[in-house]
């Protein structure tokens, strides 16, 4: 009998900031046995497009980062230059000098070719300012995912998508996502994981991300797990747009 391959692509919860190393280590302490390898989030997701299919040539490489520590791990671990994220010198007010030396070009960094917009649990209007200006200056807008909301703590909280919205609403367009349900994460899944589509399952409790990832990338099944924003009401209605091919009211339900 083969042996049950299992990946990670997202880690349900308020951590989503964290990097393919955090996750691991959360896997272990829950008894799960990982490896950093079985770990294929958003943000490293996003590292491998800059890195390998960007391939953005320097000086001009260098990435602008809206969110936190997680992408910064990620980024490192391809070699990739950044400015923003955990900077605290961003943490503050806008000022009226901020105002003149963003629009006079004199604070932005010549070397930016991208801004890459995840969760910032710290956004604020200088950051969304930069992200901006350097957009309108040449620079690609990418955005780790983006989800609506974050399930946490029996509620819900702003997603990842929240933070990229000002973004798409001064642009008046979106942002090229790097996370469920695009498919090129899909095939960069594959590629590293040399998986057959075919018997491979896509499990999550969102239906306009994981399951719809599931099956724009023709997986052998779907199955919906009822513990996070998606409900059976969503699927079960007359029309509903994304069908998972099951579901289960917990994981615990499963029996491997």
């Amino acid at each position: 009998m083969g042996s049950l391959r299992t990946f990670t692509t997202s880690v349900v919860g308020p951590k989503r900031t964290k990097s393919r190393a955090d996750y691991n280590k959360k896997l272990d302490a829950m008894g799960v046995p990982s490896t950093v390898d079985d770990v294929f989030g958003s943000s490293y997701s996003a590292s491998i497009y800059i890195s390998r299919i960007l391939c953005l040539q320097p000086p001009k490489n260098k990435v602008f980062v809206m969110g936190e520590s997680g992408i910064e791990a990620e980024l490192r671990s391809e070699s990739i230059p950044y400015i923003g994220g955990t900077d605290a010198s961003l943490r503050r007010d806008m000022t009226p000098e901020d105002f003149t030396k963003i629009a006079s070009g004199e604070v932005l960094d010549p070397d930016v070719g991208a801004v890459l917009v995840g969760l910032d649990y710290h956004m604020n209007y200088l950051k969304l300012s930069l992200g901006f200006a350097y957009i309108r200056q040449g620079a690609k807008f990418l955005a780790t995912n983006t989800d609506s909301t974050l399930p946490s703590a029996g509620s819900l909280f702003p997603g990842a998508g929240s933070i990229s919205a000002p973004l798409a609403k001064m642009l008046g367009r979106e942002p090229l996502a790097l996370g469920k349900p695009s498919q090129a994460m899909m095939d960069a899944i594959e590629g590293k994981f040399k998986l057959d589509r075919a018997r491979t399952c896509m499990v999550g409790d969102r239906l306009d991300t994981d399951i719809r990832f599931g099956i724009e990338g023709k997986l052998g099944g779907t199955l919906a797990v009822l513990t996070g924003v998606s409900k059976k009401e969503d699927f079960e209605t007359t029309g509903a747009e994304v069908v998972p091919a099951a579901y289960v009211d917990k994981l615990g339900d499963l029996q491997l």
